[in-house]
This record gives structure tokens, sequence and C-alpha cells, in this order.
């Protein structure tokens, strides 16, 4: 006899609807969040070689990412001929090419981003510098170039 309350509690509790369940035809107010996906767990789009985007919009990293690992796991270095971008696998070879002066320089994808509307490339200070004619400006229309993957 002591125990049957803890009996009922114990059917009570096994025969209870989930919290999480909810049946298809009910409808709810409220919002489940969906699980975020990292911008580096995408998966990375094919390069095709000798593909080329023009008019495509590069800007540089912050010194402060120095040191700070990059989604490929890398160290980052702006003293480095590297580059992020959103879709393309870690490790393609791009050729960046300012098209107002001729200015190009071969950067390796090691990063993802940039995540801001409008921006194609985030280049390492030390490979923006070598192609742009104005140091004071943070963003470069360039052509883009995979040489490898």
């Amino acid at each position: 006899m002591r125990y049957l309350p803890l009996l009922l509690l114990l059917l009570v509790a096994c025969h209870a609807p989930k919290a999480t369940q909810q049946h298809k035809h009910t409808k709810t107010n409220s919002t489940v969040s969906k699980p975020t996906t990292k911008p580096s767990e995408k998966p990375a789009a094919k390069a095709a070689i000798g593909e080329r985007k023009a008019n495509a919009v590069a800007t540089y990293y912050h010194n402060k990412f120095n040191g700070r690992k990059t989604s490929s796991g890398e160290v980052f270095s702006n003293q480095k001929f590297t580059a992020a971008h959103r879709t393309l696998p870690f490790g393609t070879q791009l050729r960046v090419t300012n098209p107002l002066n001729g200015k190009s320089v071969v950067v390796k994808v090691n990063d993802r981003g940039p995540f801001t509307k409008g921006k194609d490339l985030d280049l390492s200070h030390k490979a923006f510098m070598q192609i742009t004619d104005n140091p004071n400006k943070g963003n470069l229309s360039v052509l883009i170039e995979v040489l490898s993957e």
C-alpha cells in the first residue's frame, strides 16, 4: 500500500505525451527555431578550373583577425596570400585581378565569408594591398578566376 502513490506516479509519467511531440493537424502560434548551420558546415561548391567571375567585390580582413583560426582550421595571418569565400572548397587557388590597373595576386581559399550582402571575397591585407591603387579604400571591384581546386 505504501508504494501505491509511487506506482501511480510512474504510470502517469509513462503515458504522458512528450512535450516535443505535436500532431500534424495541430497548429500552434509558437515559433520553433530550426537548428542553425554554421557557414563552415555548408557543403562546398565544386570549383571549375578556369571559371571566372567579373565585377566581384573584394574586401580585406581587419588586423584583429590575426592569429585566430579560420573555418578551415588554419591560423589566419594578414601577411599571407589567403582569401575567404562563401562556397568554394578550402585549398582552391584563385587569381584575383584588379581590372582597373591589371594587377593580380594568387590566393588560397582557407576561410568562409564574407557574410555582408554584395561582397564576394575577403582577402588578406597583404593580397588586397598588392592589387589596389587606393590603400584607403576598403573594397575593390575584381575579376576572380579559379586556378585549381
